[in-house]
């Protein structure tokens, strides 16, 4: 289960880095550039929840096993 935690939290970042080169393209219309930086910001708050439930994962196995 972990593993696809972090496959899950891999793609969003690389999704991330992907929508960054696409906002760098200066011939981007405002209108893409608006609904990129929307779609990044969501990637965004999903990674950092996915990065949160892991975090919660090692201090509850640290807590059992410590």
């Amino acid at each position: 289960m972990e593993e696809n935690i972090a496959e899950s939290f891999e793609q969003k970042l690389e999704k991330l880095n992907e929508l960054l080169a696409k906002l760098n393209d200066e011939n981007l219309n405002l209108q893409d550039s608006v609904n990129l930086y929307k779609d990044g910001i969501d990637l965004v708050k999903e990674a950092s929840e996915i990065l949160e439930n892991a975090k919660l994962n090692i201090k509850e196995f640290g807590e059992i096993n410590g």
